[in-house]
C-alpha cells in the first residue's frame, strides 16, 4: 500500500482508496474509490459544504468535464453523509452521471417520531433520486455484489430493531486488489456487537483496512476492533474530533484501542485529503 497525500494521483484503472478532507473541518464521510478495470465508486460524500471541492476532486481524478460515476453507495440518511449527493442530484444533475445507487434505507416516515432530519433526508432523497441515478440497489445485511474488480460483502443494513439511524447504517467489506477494507458508516456498539454475533467465523470481520466507525468515537466497540485487527485506520475526522476539544467525546478512548491493537498507520481527514494506493 503507498500513501499519497496534497494531491490528486491518476488513479484511474487502478485500485486505489481516496478519503477527502473537510473543507470546513467537519465531520464527513467523503470517500471516492477507482479500480484497475477503471471503475468509479462513491461512499457518503459529505456535507452539502463539501460538494464543490468533491466535484472539482472528481473531475481532475476522472478527467471528465462531466464525471462518471459507476456507483454510489449511501451508508445512512444523516446529513453529513448523504447531503452532498442530495445536492447534486438537486443542483448538478447535469453534471454528473450516476449508474446506480446502493443503500438500505428504512422505509419512508419510519424516523417521524425519532429522528426527525434523517426522515427529511429520506423524503428528499425519495423526490430527487431520479434526477441523477440510473438504478437503484437496496441492500440487505448478508447481500454480496461487485462492482468491476471490487467485492462487496454487506455486514450490516437496515434494522427495525435498531433505535438509532447510526446502527442501521450500511457496514460492508470490499475485497480490491487482495487486500480488504472495511466501511462501518455511522455504526454504533449495538451494531457492531450484532455484527460479530452473526459471523461463525470472525475472519469474514478481518481486514486489512478499517473505516473508523462513527468519525472514530462512540461508535462500534473494542471487542469489534479487536475482531477486525486492521493494519491502517482511516478516520474520516475533523481535528475537535480528534483532540477531544469538548471533552465529552470518546475519542482519545478509541485512539488507545487502536494502539493497543497495533495498528500500523492511522490516516486521518484532519491532516487533508489522503489516497492510499493499493
Amino acid at each position: 500500500l503507498k500513501l499519497k497525500t496534497n494531491s490528486i494521483p491518476k488513479t484511474m484503472n487502478a485500485n486505489a482508496v481516496h478519503m477527502l478532507k473537510s473543507v470546513r473541518n467537519r465531520i464527513c464521510d467523503s470517500f471516492i474509490i477507482t479500480t484497475k478495470d477503471g471503475k468509479v465508486i462513491v461512499i457518503d460524500g459529505g456535507y452539502k459544504t463539501e460538494t464543490r471541492y468533491f466535484l472539482e476532486y472528481l473531475r481532475k481524478l476522472t478527467g471528465q468535464k462531466n464525471p462518471h460515476v459507476d456507483a454510489w453507495i449511501i451508508s445512512h440518511p444523516h446529513r453529513d453523509h448523504i447531503e452532498a449527493f442530495l445536492d447534486i442530484a438537486e443542483n448538478y444533475a447535469d453534471k454528473v452521471g450516476v449508474d446506480k445507487v446502493y443503500h438500505s434505507f428504512a422505509p419512508t416516515g419510519f424516523y417521524a417520531d425519532t429522528d426527525k432530519s434523517a426522515n427529511s433526508l429520506l423524503q428528499q432523497y425519495e423526490l430527487l433520486k431520479e434526477r441523477v441515478i440510473k438504478e437503484e440497489c437496496i441492500l440487505k445485511t448478508g447481500d454480496e455484489f461487485s462492482i468491476g474488480e471490487s467485492e462487496f460483502k454487506v455486514l450490516n443494513s437496515f434494522d427495525p430493531e435498531y433505535k438509532n439511524c447510526n446502527d442501521s447504517s450500511l457496514m460492508f467489506r470490499m475485497q480490491l486488489g487482495g487486500k480488504t477494507v472495511l466501511f462501518t458508516g455511522d455504526c454504533g456498539k449495538t451494531a457492531g456487537e450484532k455484527v460479530l454475533e452473526r459471523q461463525a467465523d470472525l475472519s469474514a470481520v478481518k481486514s486489512d483496512i478499517c473505516k473508523m466507525a462513527h468519525h472514530g468515537q462512540n461508535g462500534c466497540g473494542k471487542a469489534f476492533y479487536e475482531a477486525v485487527s486492521p493494519e491502517i485506520c482511516l478516520w474520516p475526522t475533523p481535528s475537535w474530533v480528534w483532540d477531544n476539544r469538548s471533552g465529552k467525546l470518546g475519542t482519545h478512548e478509541v485512539k488507545a484501542w487502536i494502539t493497543e491493537l497495533g495498528v500500523k498507520k492511522n490516516i486521518v481527514a484532519k491532516d487533508g485529503t489522503a489516497v492510499l494506493i493499493i
